[in-house]
């Protein structure tokens, strides 16, 4: 009887202590990409498309919309091992329909939901967000406006609220500031703004919670070097984060991208230089904490074969939808970029 009883209590004892490694973790992929120009076929009242419709100068068809729809989906799918990843954020998009087609035409097995906002840019395009809705509920959506010193329409940020299966939240902002158009040092003033109005928006939400999980998403027209990253934002590389940040007070947001950035390597290549224009930026807790963390390392540019342009003097480089006003039939004009997150 002795015996017995040793036995069962000693079960017991393993039993609670392997309890805890046995606690399930979900790995998350969440990835970002400019769509390059994903326009629908007709001319909006007072917008800027008119070059992509079937009359415009790109002969934009709705064969050929279909077709890049379909060139997207292919990669979107090969981003993670569960046939798309879990939050995609997009930009250059004209409208929500646009991805609603893409995904009951060509995401008919996936749970998808869509977070979107029209925003008053002249072209007409705007930022997006596709979900997982096995593991996220969406809670809220908002258009943060970016107000330029000239008063010209740009992109709104889009402010997205989810919440994860096991009650986390987490708040994506999909960004896509304003251009470099008329130069880099011309133009500098306006993504200022934009980073600004970014931190703004994370200021007034760390002001009720500072443990709130925060992951801002984006094509910043900027690279981890620049002065909107680096004085406005305050972003700091992460792998800095355990030597030098411990006292991380005045650390504002730290960008997964600057490593990459720094040796060279870009989502966008513009005349033959590699620009890291498609960024992650996440808030300390996603390093520190237990719940919801960032996979260290894992940000990556994604760039499967079937994307990169293999002849020719752009060899290397993201093969594209149109060259100038030639119709190519690829992707986008950049590269995706991707990280994974651990939910325990």
């Amino acid at each position: 009887m002795k015996k017995y009883i040793l036995v069962l209590v000693l079960a017991v004892s393993f039993a609670s202590i392997v309890s805890p490694q046995n606690i399930k973790k979900d790995t998350l992929t969440f990835a970002f990409w400019n769509m390059e120009n994903l326009f629908d076929t007709i001319h909006d009242l007072n917008k800027n498309d008119y070059e992509f419709t079937p009359e415009g100068a790109k002969e934009w068809t709705e064969k050929r919309l279909l077709h890049k729809l379909e060139n997207m989906s292919e990669v979107i799918k090969k981003m993670s091992d569960k046939d798309g990843p879990d939050i995609l954020g997009m930009c250059e998009v004209e409208h929500q329909t646009l991805v609603d087609l893409m995904l009951n035409k060509f995401f008919q097995k996936k749970n998808y939901g869509v977070a979107y906002r029209e925003s008053p840019d002249k072209r007409g395009i705007d930022n997006g967000l596709i979900y997982n809705k096995d593991e996220f509920i969406l809670i809220s959506v908002e258009a943060i406006s970016v107000e330029l010193p000239t008063h010209y329409p740009t992109r709104d940020i889009l402010q997205v609220l989810l919440k994860s299966k096991n009650n986390d939240s987490i708040y994506v902002f999909v960004n896509h500031w304003p251009s470099r158009r008329g130069g880099l040092e011309k133009s500098e003033k306006n993504r200022f703004v934009a980073a600004q109005t970014l931190k703004n928006s994370i200021q007034e939400l760390i002001n009720i919670n500072k443990n709130f999980n925060i992951l801002v998403m984006g094509d910043f027209n900027d690279t981890p070097t620049d002065r909107s990253f680096i004085q406005v934002l305050n972003a700091k590389p992460v792998p800095s984060y355990l030597m030098k940040y411990e006292d991380s007070s005045n650390v504002f947001l730290y960008n997964l991208a600057y490593d990459l950035a720094v040796k060279g390597y870009g989502s966008l290549s513009f005349r033959k230089e590699w620009n890291m224009l498609d960024q992650f930026l996440i808030s300390k807790n996603l390093i520190t904490e237990d719940s919801f963390t960032y996979l260290l390392g894992s940000f990556q540019i994604f760039k499967p074969e079937i994307i990169i342009q293999d002849s020719g003097k752009y060899k290397g480089s993201p093969f594209p939808t149109y060259g100038g006003k030639n119709y190519l039939g690829g992707y986008s004009d950049h590269f995706p970029v991707i990280a994974k997150f651990i939910i325990n």
